[in-house]
């Protein structure tokens, strides 16, 4: 089989020769299993919480291309320390065909490995959380001293050797004539056009932009209140300047730094922007379908999608999934089904069969005797190695001995050359089958914990709610009268999945195409 290597590392306490050890762990587990390497994806210093990885984004463009079967990573947080994003990728490399490996993990395609390895996942995820907590400890020492954190200060602001901020009064005059143009009713466009004939630029050196002269318009630094800890992170990272976190979160401290504007002015452009963010908001709403590359059509095979449109007198809103064979060709005749109904009735089945507090039981009793098992098997190769490498050890002190005693031949270097060969490789693996051991024992209150976070899976965000559906569900078939949802587990044995009415709920000739 033809496979691909992906290998990271981050600045937290890692050394850079750790990708070159990583490559090498996975090109000794690809000879012993019969894989051919033929392309390296490497990210230096680059957090596995995010997607702004440009090796991995290559190799996830290559997957659709055709040019290797597998990608193998040293340990699965090598690929993703977010569920989401671990979630969302491992779909499409499926979708191309491509098998994602673990060295350490070495998991199969059974119900149980898959949970585990959700589980492994959340781990992962928790030990960079808790790294990012300690990271942010020292991070608001530093802003409750009102000292800049890192990262380029605001238009309009130096920092000083000390950290403290400083105004750069030729910045603050292009500050204070966006202000007040906003607030004297002139649209981005026509500040842009000013700040462009004027000459101004950014804190980067480049034009101004819509996003640049919101972020501008949306920093209350520039009243003289020092801010920090604001904005939140996008699922993958990135920071998400348009959003703000809860107030508790929020460092502010008043007459923290020397001010740019007026509160007076700062409120008059706030209560612009918040008067027109609501207008906006109710022409662009945006759906978030939680069963994308889930659902498809009883009728016809194809795969249904996400759709939100008008239609209809009174240009009603409908949001539904469709079969997209009925869309592109006119050949199907399924109707269209509703996302809330088909949505809250896959939720309502997981907390039924997976979240209920007695399935939780049994699938922790489950997926802790498969961990158990895994690390007895594990344990096993363990001694198998080291029972070889001290025969391997005693060829070599035999062989040292006779060159001692002066039987030294030619073929004795080569055959030296060998051993020490053979003995650095199973202590190679030796070590990965130990730490293979430990990565692979979970104990059954955390497999039990792990389950019960993900059960109130009601009042999670959009965004968990289609993390923890495609961690559980394999596909679900929308026919004329039912649909049918398989999950990855059955732990009563039928493996039918379940069946549920719904002649209610497709939505009748909604494009005119009587059954």
């Amino acid at each position: 089989m033809i496979a691909a290597i992906y290998a990271r590392y981050s600045s937290d306490n890692q050394r850079e020769e750790s990708i070159d050890a990583q490559v090498r762990a996975i090109n000794e587990y690809a000879q012993r299993n019969g894989y051919s390497i033929v392309k390296i994806y490497s990210d230096e210093a680059r957090s596995a919480t995010t997607d702004n990885r440009p090796q991995f984004l290559q190799m996830m463009k290559d997957s659709a291309l055709g040019l290797f079967n597998a990608v193998i990573v040293h340990k699965l947080d090598r690929f993703s320390r977010d569920r989401y994003d671990s979630a969302f990728y491992k779909r499409q490399l499926k979708k191309n065909g491509v098998k994602l490996i673990s060295v350490l993990e070495n998991l199969d395609d059974s119900p149980e490995s898959i949970i585990l390895e959700s589980v492994l996942e959340g781990m992962a995820e928790y030990y960079s959380a808790n790294l990012a907590r300690e990271v942010m400890k020292g991070m608001k020492e530093t802003a409750l001293q009102c000292r800049h954190n890192g990262g380029t200060p605001p238009l309009g602001y130096d920092v000083l050797p000390d950290k403290s901020y400083s105004i750069n009064e030729s910045e603050a005059r292009i500050v204070r004539t966006i202000f007040e143009m906003y607030a004297s009713g002139h649209s981005y466009s026509e500040i842009i056009d000013t700040m462009n004939r004027e000459g101004y630029k950014s804190k980067s050196g480049r034009s101004f932009g819509k996003n640049s002269l919101h972020d501008i318009l949306r920093n209350e630094k520039y009243t003289g209140t020092y801010i920090f800890n604001r904005t939140v992170s996008k699922a993958g990272g990135k920071r998400n300047n348009h959003s703000s976190k809860s107030d508790i979160d929020i460092i502010r401290v008043e007459n923290g730094m020397p001010a740019i504007i007026s509160k007076e002015l700062w409120n008059e452009v706030s209560k612009k922007m918040n008067g027109n963010k609501r207008a906006r908001a109710a022409n662009s709403a945006k759906e978030n379908y939680l069963l994308s590359g889930l659902v498809f059509c009883g009728v016809c095979g194809g795969s249904f999608a996400g759709n939100r449109k008008f239609s209809g007198r009174n240009k009603n809103l409908y949001v539904t999934y469709e079969c997209t064979t009925r869309k592109r060709k006119r050949t199907c005749c399924m109707k269209s089904i509703e996302k809330n109904f088909i949505e809250n009735l896959v939720i309502d089945q997981l907390l039924t069969d997976i979240f209920a507090p007695d399935a939780i039981e049994r699938i922790a009793d489950r997926i802790a005797e498969y961990a158990k098992t895994r690390t007895s098997e594990i344990s096993k190769n363990i001694r198998e190695y080291e029972n070889e490498l001290a025969g391997i050890q005693t060829q070599i002190s035999n062989t040292v001995n006779a060159i001692a005693n002066g039987m030294f031949h030619p073929s004795m270097k080569q055959k030296m050359d060998e051993l020490e060969a053979r003995k650095s490789a199973l202590v190679i693996r030796i070590e990965e089958a130990k730490r293979q051991a430990e990565i692979n024992s979970p104990s059954r209150d955390f497999i039990r914990s792990y389950l019960e976070q993900d059960s109130d899976i009601k009042n999670k965000s959009p965004e968990d709610q289609k993390r923890i559906i495609q961690t559980y569900v394999v596909k679900i078939i929308v026919y004329n009268d039912r649909i049918d949802t398989y999950t990855i587990v059955d732990f009563d044995g039928g493996g039918e999945g379940s069946r549920t009415p719904v002649r209610n709920h497709i939505l009748k000739n909604f494009y005119g195409c009587s059954l």
